[in-house]
Order: C-alpha cells, then structure tokens, then sequence
C-alpha cells in the first residue's frame, strides 16, 4: 500500500507543477504575441512599421481579372481532364456533352 500512496502522491505533486509552470509559460508566450500583434499601441507610441497601403489602379485591377480568367481556366481544364478519365476508368463513356461555364454562358447570352 506504501508503493500506491508514493505513486499518488508524486503524481499530483507533478501534476500541480506542471499545470503552474505550463501555465506561467503559455501566459508569458501569449502575453508577447499579444503585444506584438496590437496595431493600436505601434500607432501610439511611433513605434512599428508603417502601412503603405495604394489605392488599386484600373492596370492593376485588369492584370488581376486576367491572372483570375487564366486561373479558371486551367481549373476547368484539368476538371474536364478528371472528368475524361474517370468516365473512361468506369468504362462508360459519357453520352452528354460537356461545356465548360464559359461556354455555357455564352450559350446563355
């Protein structure tokens, strides 16, 4: 019964420690992170970096629209490339054809 109390004891006495020293730790680590993410105190204080943040322009916001399309497109490419395969695999080719959503909008117009 000696060997159980001893167990038990030092057991929570290692429980009780480690729940007091991983608790000073996570609020000092939180603490810090805390501080380093307020943008309120940098603009305080004068301390931090400063934002630059540009009004988007009609060249930036087109580069975007086509950098967007091209993505679509290749996203549609490689369904329709999944789609041929997994058709060809099931062994029942497809009897529909299939149209992109671009096609289909411009089918709509």
């Amino acid at each position: 019964m000696s060997n159980r109390d001893g167990f038990t004891g030092g057991f929570i006495a290692g429980a009780l420690f480690g729940g007091i020293v991983g608790g000073i730790l996570g609020t000092l680590l939180t603490s810090n992170r805390l501080q380093e993410s307020l943008p309120g105190d940098d603009a305080l204080s004068g301390k931090g970096k400063k934002r630059n943040l540009k009004p988007p322009t009609e060249q930036s916001i087109e580069a975007s629209r086509r950098g967007l399309e091209d993505k679509i497109a290749q996203l549609n490419e490689a369904i329709d490339d999944v789609r041929e395969q997994l058709s060809t695999v099931n062994g029942r080719p497809e009897e529909r054809e299939v149209v992109g959503w671009e096609e289909q909008a411009q089918r709509d117009r």
